[in-house]
Parts: structure tokens; C-alpha cells; sequence
């Protein structure tokens, strides 16, 4: 084994450990150190000199004594030494009460008769503030906020050896943050806070508060945003700045006042009509209201008002969109209900009554903006009609004639209904259908035709139709008369009676017919002696005739159907007054009166001829009337002659007549016009050339022959 070991010197730095110097021992590999406290020791095994053993307690005694050893084993203990350990170390608890200062406190340590506590900035900026106190706590004021500290500390005993020391490091709690500014977005309900960063704060708390409602925002940043925020609302906000020291003082509050909310219990009324009006109930925090009012073709109209209702004007027929914003310093309020106000339709304009006849009436209009449905109503009358169409037109029929009727025509929405201010039309129907009471004949080709009139507003058109064509005429009384009608001419008579309200309908026609119409030509040819042919050209509408011839010495009468007749018991030399009445098929009868006639005059009697010298004959005859000449006429095979005497003689010679031939011989009254006649007597003679005066007298047709 080695040899023994002699300490040095041996002392305690630190309260657990004590150290221990010595020279070496030549042949020793390890050293043995060994602290003994009563029955309580510590070993420790260390190389060479210094050599520390630990797992002491502070601020005790204990015998330090110390072995060689190498391979052989351990030498005899060194002589020992008596050491006390240090005191040990005090046991900080720091904190930052306010921004400027540091608390320390620790618990009593044993044996310890003061402690020392020194502060300084962990930068090394500054002067080292240091306390010596018996106490077991302090406080360094003035300090800079938001500032690392390093606080070191120990105490010492009674023999003023100082114990372990203990170092910590402490931060002030940083200062309230200043220069605290509020940017509102009142479109999103948020604010965002923002201030100049503290030294020292390592976050940052934004408080804000309304009543009970508290929002917080923590960040490390020097703005924070803050959400979710209520309409018509103050806030008060506030900033408090953290770091691992605490919290510093929260900035003085600022006030902050939302946006206004959306107006609520809006209503929408027509108090008239153009006339709309807006109003709502107050919002909290509102200043002042703006309204829109938007209509359907894209016009926009506001209003600003510091009161809760607003006027319009309006239009009808019109669809509006209404929304109500409340103001004040932070914005508009969000967007609230917008409403929709239709108005009543527009009243129908450009109306128009057109009468269809005299019991109905078709009404027309422009359609209107806003209207899904017309109703004509109209009154008047005998009752009320009721017309419901989309149409803008309407027919009203069953309607009483010439009655006044009032015409309204309302406009229907589905949204909003009626338009009960429209006002009525008068509108008269048209005239009743006159009534034709009598048709009488004023004179030729006029007549008169008469109504019962029921309008005094009415003109009168009177119409004859027939095939001859149409004749007119026209009264505002009851009253008028077709003048030119042709004669002979079937007619079928209406009236039609027009006012400023329309054209009633036709009367019932009643039948007219005309006389007929006499005839244009009449024709008297003497047949005979006492027969007269009388022919003449149609007369229209008749359809037999009557003619007369009538002298003071009697009448001759004919009736027939044909136009001709034949009048026999004519009177020779006689002045007639001809007459023909025309008759229709009713018996409508005309009479005509044509220029008188003459019946000829009488034929001669005793016709005889006589022989005179020279070739010559004298034609003899009895006159009845001297006033009258005649002619006698003598044909025969070998010449025609021809002798006319003087008036009022009742003979006349032919000189010259050759012999030997029959001869016709007519004597007849000499007229001033047309034909000579042909119906008196015919006579034949034979003259000889005998010489003889004696003849025989031959008439046609017998074997009775007169010679001369």
C-alpha cells in the first residue's frame, strides 16, 4: 500500500462540497476523500490533488480526512481536518409588481446572519443597485419597464463568510402601450386596434367590452382585429401589454360606437294616392336615416331625414324596392329588408265607347302599367253589368236603348288590387229603333211617313228600298216626306234614327207601293166609222187599264188587261176627251189624262156618178156637214183620178177618164192630217163607151154591178 497523504488545506466554496488540497504520494493511483458528521460520511474517490467531495449539507462541521490507494490497497488515514461548509444559497421568489420595479423575497437559511442582493441589467447597461439586509424579502423601484434584470443573491454568517450565491434573471412587466388607435370596418362589424409596441412586452392583450360582453384579442403584434361585432353598440377597448414579468396597466379605454342597425317595424303606405309613406322605428346610435326608394324602370329617389318617416311621390302601376339605412359617425348600417311597394295600377286611359247597336256598346282603352285584370262596371239603366277580362276591351251588351249609362273601368294587381279611383265615362246608347206609325201620299210621287220619335238628340234618316233603287230623307222631328218616287215602284220603308251615341237599330219596314205609272204613248187609230183603236205602251206597276173616250153625245169604255183596246159606238165627226186609268195588282190606281180626239167626219152618202161630155164624169154624194170637204178617189186598170171640190159643195168633175173600165170610187172627208180614210163605202162603176147613160152599180165582194 502507499504511503499516507498530508492535507494541506481544505474549505468549502459551496454549501454542498468541500475541497481538499494535498501533495502526491509517489506510488498512488486514486485518492480517497472522506467527510464524516457524526455517524454520517461522504467518500469520494479522486485522482489526484485538488479533490472535491460533495453531497454535503450547508453550514456543517465535518472531519475531512484522506487515503492513498493503488494496487497494493489503501494507506492509513491522513491526519484529519475539521471544515465547515458554507451557507447555503437563499431560494429567490422574483417578481415585477409594477413596470418599474422588482420584488424579491426568499425563505430564512440556516445559520445565515444577512443576506446581499444585488440587481443589474442583463445588457450590462446601467449601475449596479445592491442591498444588504437581514430581512427576507425587498424591493428595487426606478427600474426601466419592460427590462431583463440578472438579481443575484446569498447570505453570510455570523464570521461574515459569504454563503452560495443565487442568480436569477427577471423581466419588468412592460408599461401600458400608448398611442391606441380603433379602425372600424362597418361593412364587416370588425375593428382592428393598433398601437406603438412596448419595450419589453412580448404580447399584447385588446379588451373590448359593452355591458357584460366582454371580446378579447391576444397577439404579439402591435395591431390586433377584433370580430364579430355588434350594430348600434359602444364599446370601450383597452390594451395591456404581457411578458413573462406580468401585465402592464391597460391603456385608458377609447370608445368606439358601431355602425347603427338596419331600422326595423318598416311600413309602406299610400296615405293617397302618389303619395308613399316610409317610416320605422329609431335605432339606437342612428344620427340620421337615408331611404331609397327604387322603382322598376330603374329610377332611383332618397330621402335624408333625421326623423323616422318619409314622403314620396309616386306613380301608379309601379313596382318599388324600398330600403332604410341609419347613419352616424361610424357608417351605414348593414343592409336590412328591402321591401317591395307595388302601387295600384294606373286607371285606364284613352278610353273609347263605340255603340255596336242600340243595346250594346263596345268600350275600348290603353292598357295600363301595373294592371293584370279589367273590370267594367257600368250603371245605369235598369240594373248593373259587370265585364271582368284581361282584354282591353269590352263589350256590354243587353243595355237599354237610348239610356245614359256611367262607364268605369277599373284596373286589378294581383298585388295590390283595385284602383278605386277611377273615374266614370257617361255614355249614352244609342237611339231606340223608330216606330213607324202611318204612310200617307201628299201628292204624285210624294209621301209623307211618320214615327214616334223617343230622342230629341236623334236625326231621322227615312229609307225606301226597292228595286227602282233608294230614296231618302231625313228629320229631327217625327216626321218627313220621300219626294221623286217613281211611279209603279215597290218599296219597303224603314227609319233609322242616329245620335251623337250611335245608329239605333232599322224600324220594322213597312211595305210602299206606288201608283202606277201611266202610259207614255197612247195611239187612237179610227177602225171603222164607229170603231176606234186605242193602244198605248206599258204603264209600270199596272197591271190592267181603263180607257174612255167621252163626248157630250155619249162614252165609249173599255177595260182590259192587254194594252190595246178596241171602242166601238163612236160618233163620226164627234170631239172626245180621252181618258186611261192604270191599275196595279192592290189596286192602286192612276189616272191619265192625254190630249183630246177628234173622231173623223162623216163618210158621204148617195155616192153615184154621171156621165158628163168629153170624157168626163161627175162624182155626186150627200153631205152632213157642209164646214167639211171631201175627196173622191177613182181606180180602176187604165188610171187612178182624183177630184176635190170646193168647201161646201157636194160634187166634183174628172174630165178625161178613159172608157171601158170598172172604176172603184171612194168619197171621203178630206183631213188636215195623217192618211186619207179608208173605211168609207167603196163603189164600183163600169163605164162604157156606148154612150149610154144607164150603168150598173157593182159593190165589192157582190155580184151587184152598177153600169153607167
Amino acid at each position: 500500500a502507499p504511503d499516507t497523504p498530508v492535507i494541506d488545506q481544505a474549505y468549502s466554496k459551496l454549501s454542498n462540497s468541500i475541497t481538499v488540497e494535498w501533495r502526491a504520494v509517489p506510488g498512488a493511483t486514486n485518492y480517497m476523500l472522506t467527510a464524516q458528521d457524526g455517524d454520517f460520511f461522504v467518500e469520494s474517490i479522486v485522482k489526484n490533488s485538488p479533490g472535491t467531495v460533495t453531497g454535503l449539507k450547508p453550514a456543517t462541521l465535518y472531519r475531512i480526512t484522506l487515503r492513498s490507494i493503488n494496487s497494493g490497497g489503501k494507506s492509513q488515514p491522513s491526519p484529519s481536518k475539521k471544515v465547515k461548509t458554507v451557507l447555503a444559497a437563499p431560494i429567490l421568489s422574483v417578481h415585477s409588481p409594477s413596470c418599474d420595479s422588482i420584488a424579491v423575497s426568499w425563505k430564512a437559511v440556516h445559520m445565515a446572519a444577512g443576506f446581499s442582493v444585488s440587481l443589474m441589467r442583463a445588457d450590462g447597461l446601467g449601475r449596479i443597485l445592491k442591498e444588504n439586509t437581514t430581512n427576507t424579502s425587498l424591493i428595487f423601484t426606478n427600474l426601466v419597464p419592460g427590462t431583463l434584470y440578472t438579481i443575484k443573491a446569498y447570505a453570510w454568517n455570523a464570521n461574515g463568510m459569504p454563503g452560495d450565491d443565487f442568480t436569477y434573471n427577471q423581466r419588468t412587466s412592460p408599461n401600458a402601450p400608448v398611442d391606441v388607435k380603433v379602425a372600424f370596418n362597418s361593412g364587416a362589424l370588425r375593428t382592428v386596434v393598433s398601437w406603438m409596441p412596448t419595450e419589453g412586452a412580448l404580447t399584447y392583450s385588446v379588451t373590448v367590452s359593452s355591458g357584460l360582453l366582454k371580446l378579447r384579442c391576444n397577439t404579439s403584434s402591435s395591431s390586433c382585429m377584433v370580430p364579430s361585432l355588434q350594430c348600434s353598440s359602444e364599446y370601450y377597448i383597452s390594451v395591456t401589454a404581457y411578458n413573462d414579468a406580468g401585465s402592464s396597466k391597460p391603456t385608458d379605454a377609447v370608445s368606439l360606437k358601431t355602425i347603427p342597425c338596419a331600422p326595423v317595424n318598416i311600413s309602406i303606405e299610400e296615405d293617397e294616392p302618389g303619395h308613399l309613406l316610409v317610416s320605422w322605428s329609431s335605432v339606437s346610435f342612428g344620427q340620421y336615416y337615408v331611404v331609397f326608394v327604387k322603382s322598376d324602370d330603374g329610377l332611383e329617389v332618397h330621402c335624408n331625414t333625421s326623423c323616422t318617416q318619409c314622403h314620396f311621390q309616386s306613380d301608379c302601376g309601379f313596382t318599388y324596392f324600398i330600403s332604410v339605412f341609419a347613419y352616424n359617425k361610424a357608417g351605414q348600417s348593414p343592409l336590412g329588408d328591402v321591401f317591395n311597394y307595388t302601387t295600384a295600377p294606373c286607371c285606364p286611359s284613352d278610353f273609347r265607347a263605340v255603340s255596336m247597336s242600340s243595346d250594346t256598346v263596345r268600350v275600348t282603352w290603353a292598357p295600363v302599367r301595373g294592371a293584370d285584370l279589367y273590370e267594367t262596371r257600368v250603371a245605369g239603366g235598369s240594373g248593373v253589368v259587370l265585364c271582368r277580362d284581361t282584354a282591353t276591351a269590352c263589350t256590354l251588351s243587353a243595355l237599354e236603348c237610348n239610356t245614359p249609362y256611367s262607364i268605369t273601368v277599373y284596373s286589378f294587381s294581383e298585388a295590390r288590387g283595385s284602383n278605386s279611383s277611377c273615374a266614370p265615362h257617361h255614355v249614352p246608347t244609342a237611339p231606340c229603333s223608330p216606330e213607324i206609325k202611318n204612310i200617307s201620299k201628299e201628292g204624285l210621287s210624294v209621301i209623307s211617313v211618320q214615327w214616334q220619335s223617343n230622342n230629341e238628340e236623334a236625326t231621322y234618316l227615312v229609307t225606301a228600298r226597292g228595286e227602282a233603287g233608294l230614296w231618302h230623307c231625313t228629320s229631327t222631328g217625327n216626321s218627313c216626306t220621300l219626294m221623286d218616287l217613281p211611279c209603279g215602284s215597290a218599296f219597303s220603308v224603314s227609319a233609322v234614327a242616329t245620335s251623337p251615341a250611335g245608329q239605333s237599330l232599322p224600324s220594322y219596314s213597312v211595305p210602299l207601293e206606288t201608283a202606277p205609272c201611266c202610259p207614255n204613248d197612247l195611239r187612237l187609230t179610227q177602225v171603222t166609222q164607229s170603231v176606234t183603236n186605242i193602244s198605248w205602251s206599258a204603264g209600270t206597276g199596272a197591271q190592267t187599264y181603263v180607257t174612255t173616250l167621252e163626248s157630250p153625245k155619249g162614252q165609249a169604255k173599255c177595260h182590259t188587261l192587254h194594252n190595246y183596246c178596241l171602242l166601238g159606238c163612236i160618233t163620226c165627226g164627234t170631239n172626245y176627251t180621252v181618258s186611261l186609268r192604270a191599275i196595279s195588282e192592290t189596286g192602286l190606281t192612276s189616272s191619265c189624262t192625254y190630249q183630246g180626239y177628234s173622231s173623223s167626219a162623216c163618210c158621204p152618202s148617195g155616192v153615184k156618178l154621171y156621165r158628163l161630155s168629153n170624157n168626163g164624169i161627175r162624182v155626186f154624194w150627200r153631205v152632213s156637214d157642209e164646214t167639211i170637204n171631201y175627196n173622191a178617189d177613182l181606180r180602176g186598170s187604165k188610171g187612178n183620178f182624183s177630184c176635190t171640190p170646193s168647201l161646201g159643195l157636194s160634187h166634183c168633175d174628172i174630165t178625161q177618164i178613159p172608157c171601158g173600165d170598172v172604176y172603184t170610187v171612194v168619197v171621203a172627208p178630206v183631213t188636215d192630217k195623217g192618211p186619207k180614210l179608208t173605211f168609207c163605202p167603196k163603189k164600183v162603176y163600169s163605164v162604157t163607151c156606148s154612150g149610154s147613160s144607164v150603168g150598173m152599180v157593182i159593190y165589192r165582194g157582190k155580184s151587184n154591178t152598177k153600169h153607167i
